[in-house]
């Protein structure tokens, strides 16, 4: 049950009575009075029991993006009902008008549309719509809880999508480089010719020589197709925000451009998020959904608060790739947890692969490096320089593993990956 202000303004009118026949004998009249409305207008509403809910939600929307979410309300009683409806979502799903009123009469249907425009990825849940049905005289509503569950994924917003046509032109110019730049024999086919003398008779193609009734060789090219495997570290360290953005999901933007980017380079992609356990894989096996899958898998990930076992990386890389391939690390050069755990395991990944360690930079500590005009910014200055001598040391430290490091802002780590990732691809590193 819930009272209206009509109800409220009609309670504060009986101090016009009482103040004309002040006794007990008018205010109980007035109290009488007013339950008798209650009570009735209590009895004349419909029950809100009396009606079907049923949620429609779109599979999925990109963070930052609109939707619409639809509530189908169907009055089985036998009143018209007079309501307000307030579907239930959580805050971050940033609804434009949860609540509205609705009529609708005996038997018949109606819908009710929401708006959102999520601001967190992930799985956004809707669980139940409150219904507040109102009597005809507007002073008492009957309320209730109906279950209405509905899940709406949010998927990445995929900002670092604006590079790609660069990186894909820089890649495009890569591959018209490459028959100059690669020497000696290959091991993919890449056309036919006429024979010339000192050509290898065993590359002549006996049945192209039969067609054409000269004698015709193939030529082969270098394989350059490799397997880029992309590990996330899903662990505490991934829910610092930097530049109001948490390190995971800057992790995410430069692995989506890195996967797309190679896929289209012709390398097969695979994706683990990893902290002490695999918390979402991708396999290229379908190449034409992969982004697809990757956003899907994406999506629900959420930081986990303990440290990451890098011991059991290398066996999941195994598992993934068992010959040489690109690794690429996102994940944080702090310097404790990256002394005590990626570097004693980053011997055997680099014996085995190309490694690339990829991390977010604050650009806060530049900032407060600069600034040193009182007693208190010196200390933050000092702090600072400490910072980025630590991580330049453990830059080092990676790098005298045989290891790449990409170390940059979080507006620019997607990018400078990608360029990382070119320019290996063209020195014929992977």
């Amino acid at each position: 049950m819930a009272l209206t202000g009509r109800f409220i303004l009609l309670a504060l009118a009986g101090v016009i009575p009482l103040l004309l026949f002040p006794s007990g004998t008018t205010a109980l009249w007035w109290l009488l009075l007013l339950a008798a409305t209650m009570s009735a207008d209590l009895l004349l509403a419909a029950s809100p029991r009396q009606l079907i809910v049923r949620r429609t939600l779109p599979a999925s929307v990109r963070l930052g993006e609109g939707c619409t979410a639809r509530l189908e309300l169907t009055n089985t009683g036998r009143r018209t009902l007079h309501a307000l409806v307030r579907d239930g979502w959580q805050p971050s799903a940033e609804a434009a008008d949860p609540v509205q009123p609705v009529h609708i009469p005996a038997g018949e249907r109606r819908v009710v549309t929401v708006r959102l425009r999520p601001k967190r990825r992930g799985d956004l849940l809707a669980r139940h719509a409150a219904v507040r049905s109102f009597g005809p005289l507007g002073m008492a509503a009957r309320q209730r809880t109906l279950d209405a569950p509905g899940v709406l994924r949010v998927l990445p917003a995929f900002r670092a999508k604006r590079h790609l046509p660069s990186k894909l032109r820089m890649l495009r110019e890569l591959d018209g480089k490459a028959a100059v730049q690669i020497r000696g024999a290959g091991t993919e086919f890449d056309s036919l010719r006429d024979y010339v003398r000192g050509d290898d008779v065993r590359s002549i193609d006996w049945r192209a020589t039969a067609r054409r009734q000269s004698v015709v060789v193939r030529t082969w090219r270098p394989e350059r197709d490799r397997r880029v495997v992309i590990v996330l570290d899903t662990s505490r360290t991934s829910a610092a925000r930097i530049d109001d953005e948490p390190r995971l999901d800057t992790g995410i933007e430069a692995a989506l451009l890195l996967a797309v980017l190679a896929e289209h380079g012709g390398d097969r992609v695979d994706f683990l998020a990893f902290d002490r356990r695999v918390r979402a894989r991708v396999k290229s096996t379908d190449k034409s959904n992969m982004l697809n899958q990757l956003v899907t898998a994406m999506a629900p990930l959420d930081p986990e608060l303990i440290e990451t076992d890098w011991s059991q990386l290398p066996a999941h890389v195994q598992a993934v790739a068992s010959h040489r391939s690109l690794v690429v690390l996102l994940t944080a050069l702090a310097a404790g947890a990256a002394e005590e755990g990626l570097l004693p395991v980053l011997a055997q990944l680099t014996s085995r692969h190309m490694v690339v360690v990829a991390s977010v930079r604050d650009p806060y500590l530049d900032e407060l490096r600069q600034v040193r005009g009182t007693a208190t910014e010196t200390f933050r200055a000092a702090a600072a320089e400490r910072a980025l001598l630590e991580r330049a040391a453990v830059t080092a430290a990676i790098q005298q593993q045989g290891a790449e490091v990409v170390d940059a802002t979080p507006h620019e780590l997607p990018p400078a990956l990608a360029d990382k990732y070119i320019r290996l691809k063209a020195a014929g590193r992977l």
